[in-house]
């Protein structure tokens, strides 16, 4: 005896439509008994991340915050380093605890973001925080000894490895392979990301082959942390499951990082799929904004204030203050002068209630 067979008398007599509702309960009972017996299962579940109310929804998430790098990438306004350490600054003690801050990519590829030296050692010297920045190369590594984590990246096709690295897949990782020594030397870490991680705007669908050699390659070179880009937001939570049950099966030593775009308003349900998957770690953008300039049709980022909020709602510990995490997105995108794509600055938060006696009211 199981200990949860009254679950399927409970839906022996219901009609096969109900099919969903008896998977949910049998799952969600199998994992109270679990739970209760304090014993070990088969699915190798960890009772720490067990929500009644989402199953296998962790209870505490760490946010990247990526705005300074991501998103401003491809703007065209470009901002003085003294409105980002502002910005920084600001989202620091809102409460991100992870920056990415920049990248120590060439200037003359991406200008908005030049002055990568002097934004890092300001918001290092000022601030308690995890510094974070993209290193592509040996030039790159050369630069960022203030950074304590590299984010090296390669492409998983080959046309997009061309269009926003002017080289080949086996090129840039031949680049970066000489990375993790360069960091170590430094007393810096190395993250891997993956561009194109689901779809390729140019080639397709990405097989998920392609993800797990990349991913096995940056294992062998001592990189243990693989952030998934979903560059041109095409994933789905059925993609997303399947990627990442993949990645546990192949390398399960790897710390998964996610990073949607909401392109096509999926941003917060892949979130919920991934942390459904046992994920914690996710990227996002204050106000929605960035995207790959090297990649058609690669929109902003999921917003951060829409990410935290929903994590709120779920009861999901990230740390970060909703109310000053807001003003500091409104701060960024003001001074871009360019529009805000998170939902929450165009609307309150849940539970925010409005002046009764000055509402507008129906008449007769």
């Amino acid at each position: 005896s199981t200990g949860f067979d009254p679950v399927y008398r409970r839906f022996e007599s219901y009609h096969p439509s109900h099919f969903f509702e008896f998977i949910y309960w049998h799952c969600f009972s199998y994992l109270q008994f679990v739970i209760e017996k304090n014993q070990a299962t088969p699915y190798n579940i960890d009772l720490n991340i067990v929500n009644y109310g989402t199953l296998l929804m962790t209870s505490e998430v760490t946010i990247t915050e990526v705005g300074l790098r991501d998103g401003l990438q491809n703007q065209t306004k470009h901002l003085s380093t003294d409105h980002k350490i502002k910005v920084g600054s600001g989202l620091i003690k809102a409460g991100i605890k992870r920056l990415e801050a920049t990248s120590f990519v060439s200037p003359r590829a991406v200008p908005q973001l030049a002055d990568a030296e002097a934004l890092v050692k300001k918001l290092k010297q000022d601030n308690e925080i995890i510094l974070e920045a993209l290193v592509p190369n040996q030039r790159g590594g050369e630069r960022a000894t203030d950074v304590d984590i590299w984010v090296t990246f390669i492409s998983a096709s080959e046309k997009h490895s061309l269009a926003n690295s002017n080289c080949s897949i086996s090129e840039a990782f031949e680049r970066i392979s000489v990375l993790p020594k360069m960091a170590a030397q430094v007393g810096a870490k190395v993250a891997a990301a993956i561009a194109v991680a689901f779809d390729c705007p140019f080639e397709g669908e990405t097989p998920i082959g392609q993800v797990i050699n990349l991913a096995k390659r940056f294992e062998d070179i001592g990189v243990s942390t693989l952030k998934l880009g979903d560059t041109i937001g095409s994933a789905s939570p059925r993609r997303v499951t399947g990627l990442l049950e993949a990645l546990n099966s192949e390398v399960p030593r790897m710390e998964i990082v996610l990073h949607f775009h909401d392109t096509r308003g999926l941003g917060i349900a892949n979130i919920m799929t991934g942390m459904q998957c046992g994920v914690t770690r996710f990227e996002t953008s204050a106000g929605g904004i960035g995207g790959c300039p090297f990649a058609p049709g690669a929109s902003g980022n999921v917003a951060t204030e829409d990410v935290v909020h929903f994590l709120n709602l779920e009861g999901v510990q990230t740390g970060i203050n909703l109310e000053r995490l807001i003003k500091v997105s409104s701060l960024l995108t003001n001074y871009l002068n360019t529009q805000s794509f998170a939902h929450l600055q165009n609307a309150s938060p849940v539970g925010i209630l409005q002046d009764f006696d000055n509402a507008l009211k129906a008449i007769g």
